[in-house]
Parts: structure tokens; sequence; C-alpha cells
């Protein structure tokens, strides 16, 4: 047996089950479905994260809410940034989206969440288990989707929002809404400031950069964040036309310690990123049921790494020259996806239609003629047939030219079964696909320490993908609870992979990879009056790669997750306390270190916060305090064990959260009928 009997996580967090059914289409879930609806009633699993719960989080950014799902880790870089990883496949197979808009600007695979601000976002909806038959590569792991807020209760709307951790972050943003008749406006801009934080700092409010000493150097780089978001919809009869630009700016600055034998010079790096984002979204509600939506999108990314020799004696700077030193690195893409969605046979038969293009050009020095441009051109089709009233089967199909590689043909099928009015079971298989990124087949990287040469012959990874779930869920006016049981399993082939090449010099990407992964879950949620409850926990299975030669080494190596969320309103105080805890076991891998085969332990970790937030004069006001990180942890241990012989592996730490800490949020909120 690959899987044991456990607890496991709630797809969704806070949801009153009762209220739902009173509430009906209030609550609703857009990712892949072919209108709104009622999540309970998708063909697909979508785990939602509503505005209430990012709130009580007091999350900030796409890694802070992240943080507390189960099937989902985090990684840390504190130059690149915040990774993640999915039902135990990298970030580099997990589609991130704002509004069906592709996040782009991947560094070494993976998107930094925590650039992705949540100021705006009204819910995250998470699908796990391949997408590729409507939103293409990438979405071979899940997909995760960010809604913005495009609704507000006033004509006129304003609110204020005011952010502070010990550790040294100092975050402003606001927001102004306008909405009359058919037009409406919002527009959202703030700074997020980050003064750098290692380990056994004190808090502090001293911001003057240190320059000259040893106190100058960070192992959690300090960053400062600006970003503008402005919407703009305007509603005619059935057809709804809307706008949507962002701007975001980021500088992550990484003094180095001063150098050896007078301490009187050191080398600093500064890491500039911005994106520049546009979409046009138009939703037509066509005679006789159909609809029409169409986006286009543009987005424009560019990193740049500039490196100082700096004289600690005269402050005095100068670039440097080393390989690599000065670098810029840019990306821009081009999307547009529209859907036709219709129905026949008085709903017995509804389907979708579609076309989807991503033009996307990559300039740098490192990259083979210093720009390359890759297109891809797909249709799609799928439909969601009802041939009686508790069965929805739903099929569908991807095909895709790409100017690079050979695309694959995506198939899906996926089916719901309503048991009763209480239990729903769910069932899928799909295939998926990652398309080689533009790294991967042109970047040319040498220097004292690397030689990386991309391939441009690489095809596409590709997998199979099984996932089932069984839902049951009932309730009163004043309680309710949820059970949700789900496995899955997924087998990607093709997996690009760096190896050495014959010289033992140089390394390239090859299709050689194999890689599997499984695991189940089991849900439980509760709400009694003004409790909400939230426990469970998964077991997850990795592959290990090496048991294909090495016959002492076990196909799978197991980890485990749980986690407990707990909610309490204090109705007559108009205040909530909130506890998030998960527990993220050790993970267990196999490779070699030389000839030697090593055996990598991660070791398991506990986080948890507490928050408490109340709200004042008919909510206008609302203040937050919390506890983050209780267990204070910063570094976890990465343990390197040969399984034979007398040679030593290692090992290191791996820099996960920057510490305990004290956080307060202040927001202000005022609006005009």
């Amino acid at each position: 047996m690959w899987v044991s009997t456990l607890l496991a996580p709630v797809a969704l967090w806070a949801q009153d089950t009762s209220k739902a059914r009173v509430k009906g289409i209030e609550e609703v879930v857009v990712t892949g479905q072919y209108a709104p609806g009622d999540p309970a009633r998708a063909v697909q699993r979508v785990r939602v994260i509503d505005r209430k719960k990012i709130e009580l989080m007091n999350a900030q950014n796409l890694k802070d809410v992240l943080t507390n799902e189960l099937s989902v880790r985090i990684s840390q870089d504190n130059i690149l940034g915040s990774g993640i990883s999915m039902n135990g496949l990298s970030g580099r197979n997990v589609k991130i989206l704002v509004d069906g808009v592709p996040v782009i600007g991947r560094m070494d695979g993976e998107i930094d969440i925590s650039q992705v601000n949540l100021g705006n976002i009204e819910r995250i909806e998470m699908i796990e288990g391949p997408m590729s038959v409507t939103y293409g590569t990438d979405a071979l792991a899940g997909t995760i989707n960010l809604i913005t807020r495009k609704t507000q209760s006033g004509m006129l709307e304003g609110n204020v929002s005011t952010f502070y951790e010990s550790t040294g972050t100092y975050n402003l943003q606001g927001r102004v809404g306008y909405s009359k008749k058919k037009h409406n406006a919002s527009l959202n801009a703030g700074r997020n400031f980050f003064d750098g934080w290692s380990m056994g700092e004190r808090p502090s409010f001293d911001f003057s950069p240190r320059i000259a000493d040893y106190t100058r150097y960070h192992q959690w780089k300090p960053r400062e964040q600006y970003f503008l978001n402005l919407q703009y919809g305007y509603t005619l009869g059935n057809t709804t036309l809307n706008y949507k630009g962002d701007l975001f700016q980021e500088k992550i600055t990484n003094r180095g310690i001063p150098q050896q034998p007078y301490n009187e010079y050191a080398y600093d790096e500064y890491y500039h990123t911005r994106r520049t984002d546009n979409a046009v979204f138009l939703t037509s509600n066509l005679e006789g049921g159909g609809k029409v939506n169409v986006l286009a999108s543009y987005n424009d990314y560019k990193r740049t790494k500039v490196s100082y020799y700096k004289d600690l004696v005269t402050l005095n700077e100068r670039l440097t020259t080393g390989e690599g030193d000065q670098d810029t690195t840019r990306f821009n893409q081009f999307n547009t996806r529209g859907t036709y969605t219709g129905e026949l046979a008085d709903g017995v038969l509804r389907y979708e239609a579609g076309y989807d293009v991503n033009l996307q050009n990559g300039t740098g020095r490192r990259i083979k003629n210093q720009v390359q441009f890759m297109g891809d051109y797909a249709a799609y089709a799928s439909a969601e047939y009802q041939p009686w009233q508790q069965l929805v089967i739903r099929p569908g199909l991807r095909y895709s030219h790409n100017t690079t590689y050979k695309a694959p043909l995506i198939p899906s099928l996926s089916l719901r079964y309503r048991v009763s009015d209480k239990m729903t079971v769910r069932g899928s298989y799909s295939k998926g696909f990652r398309a080689p990124d533009l790294k991967e087949l042109y970047f040319y990287f040498y220097d004292i320490n690397h030689n990386i040469k991309g391939n441009e012959n690489l095809k596409a990874e590709y997998s199979d993908n099984m996932n089932a779930s069984v839902c049951y869920a009932t309730g009163m006016d004043k309680w309710s609870y949820k059970i949700d049981v789900s496995g899955f399993y997924n087998d990607v082939r093709d997996r690009i992979t760096l190896v050495p090449t014959g010289n033992g010099i140089e390394y390239t990407y090859i299709n050689i990879g194999v890689y599997k992964t499984k695991g189940l879950q089991a849900n439980f949620e509760a709400t009694i009056r003004n409790l909400k409850l939230a426990v469970g926990g998964m077991v997850m299975g990795l592959y290990n790669e090496v048991s294909e030669v090495e016959t002492s080494v076990a196909k799978f190596s197991y980890t485990p997750e749980a986690r407990a969320n707990a909610a309490y309103t204090l109705a007559k105080w108009d205040a909530t306390i909130a506890l998030f805890y998960k527990y993220t076991g050790k993970m267990i891998t196999y490779g070699y270190v030389g000839n030697v085969l090593t055996q990598g332990n991660m070791n398991a970790y506990h986080t948890a916060d507490l928050n408490l937030s109340k709200s004042f004069l008919k909510k206008r006001f609302a203040v937050g305090v919390g506890c983050e990180n209780i267990f204070n942890v910063t570094n976890v241990n990465s343990l390197l064990m040969p399984t034979s012989g007398a040679h030593s592996g290692g090992g290191g730490a791996v820099p996960m959260l920057n510490g305990r800490l004290l956080s307060v949020k202040l927001d202000v909120k005022l609006s005009k009928k």
C-alpha cells in the first residue's frame, strides 16, 4: 500500500455550507468553468481562499497565504525570491494567473510569489492537477488563479491599509473606487519595504544604511517594492468591457561583507525587477444562451543585476567587470484567448470551443544571438454532457502548434456524480505538459564556475494524471460540517534535466527524466455558530529516480503534512481570533555525490500564526495584531547521508522564515452610497 489512513486538509476555508445554500451563487468560481458558479457544482475540485481568510492571516503576498496550504511547499532563495511546489512537482509545473492572464518572468523556472501582492485580490482559486487543455504549458501540477476585486457596495469607496512586522517590514497601500450606472473604476497603489534581517537581529527603527561594518550584510536581503493597479469596466446591455493595468517595481539590495585583511572594501549587488501588465477583457451574453469571452494581454518583465566595488573608506564605488556581474534579462509576452460557450438540448449538453495564442520574446546577453522568439498557437474544445441530473461528463482536447518544439496533443476527461444532495464524487484523467522555456532552449552561460549550454532540440515534458475525490457536506442554519477525501497520481515523462556532456565539463539540458508523485488527503471542516474549524493532513509519495538502477532504494519516499485552522468570532465585540497551524514533514531524496549514492533529508518543521482582528465604527476601522511564526523557524536543516561507504555527505541549512515576529495592521474604509 502506498497510502495510509490520515486526516487531511480542508479544501475550502471558512465556507459556511448552510449559508452557501441560502445565498446560492454568491460564492462563485471561474477558473476552468464555463460560467461563474457554485464551487460545489464545479466538475473539477476547486479550492477557494477567500478575502476573509486573506485578511485574518494578515497576508501581504501570495507566499504568505500559500504557506498554510496543504500539498503546497514553499522554497526560499534570498535573491531569486520564493518558489513553490504543488503535489510534489516543482513550481516550473504550476501555472499562476491573475484574472486568467499568465504571470511571466520565471527565474530558474520559478515565479517569485513574494512579488504577487494581495491588496486588490478578492479570492484565490486553486485546481490541483493538469489544466493544460484550457491553459496550455506549465499547468501540469496545478493552476493558481488570483481574482481581482471588480465590485463595490457604494458609488465611491476608499481605503488605506498599513502593515508592520517587527523584523523590519513597513507596508502602505491605498485604494479608491468609483461605480455609477455603466461605469466602474478603481485605482490601487502602495509601497512595501523590508529593511533586511539576520539571525539574532533585534527590531530597530534605524533606517540609515550600514555602509562600513559587518552589520551591512543581511541574510534576508532588504527589499523595496512599488505597485500600481488601474481597472476600468464598462457595461452596455449584455456586453461588458474591462481594462486592467499593473505596474510593479522591486529593488533587492545585497550589501557584501567587508573583505579581509583590512575590511576596507566590499562587493555590493543590486537586483531591479520591473513588471508591466496590460489586459483587455470582453464578455458578451448572446441571444439564444451563447456566451463569448475574449482577453488580450501584453506583459513585460525586466530584471537587471548591477554589481559594484565599494570602497568603505571613501564610500566611492565602481562597476565590477567580472563575467556575469552586470546582466539584464527581459521577457515580454502577448497573449490572446477567446472562447464561445453554448448549450444544446435544454442543458443536457454544454460545450466550449476556444483559441489560445502566446507570442514570447526573450532578450539578454546569455541568450543565443541575444534575442529569441517563441510562438504557440492552440485550439481547444470541451463539453459537459449531463445524461441525467446526477452525472456530468466532461471530455476535452487541445491541439497546438509551436514554432520551436513539437507540441503534444492533450486530452482530458473529468466527471462529477452527485450521489445525493450531500455527497459528490469527482474523478479525472488528464494529460499535462510543460514546454521547454527560452532559457532551457537558448541559454549560454560560461564563467569560472558555470559552463551551461541550452538545447534547441528539447521536447515538451508531458504527464498522465489521475485524480479522484469524495465530498460529503451537510448542515443547518447554525452549524455545518464537510468531509472531503481525495487522491492523486502523476507520471511525468521526458522530464527536462541538466546533465554533463561527454567532456565532463559542459552541462546541457536533455529529455531523460522520469518522475512520479502520488498522495492521499482526507478533509474535515466544521462551523458551529461563531466557531469555524478546519483540521487535517496528507501523505505524499515522491519518486526516487535512482531506484531504476539501485535496487536498495525504494521506489517512493513518503512525506506527511498536517494543519489545523480555527477562527472564533466574538460578535459582541466585533472581533475575531484566528489560529493557523501547519506541520511540514521530513522529506527524503536520493542522488549521487560524485560516484557515491547519497540520501538527502529535509527536516520537518512546524509553523503557526495567531492573529486577533477587531472592527470599529461600523467596520470603518479595523485593527489586527498577531504573533507570526510562533515556533521561531529560521533555517531548516538539510542533511546528506551516504547510504553506504565511509564518505561524509555533509549538510547545510536552507532559509525558510525570518524568525518569530509581531505584526500590526490598520485598515480605514470609507464609502459613499
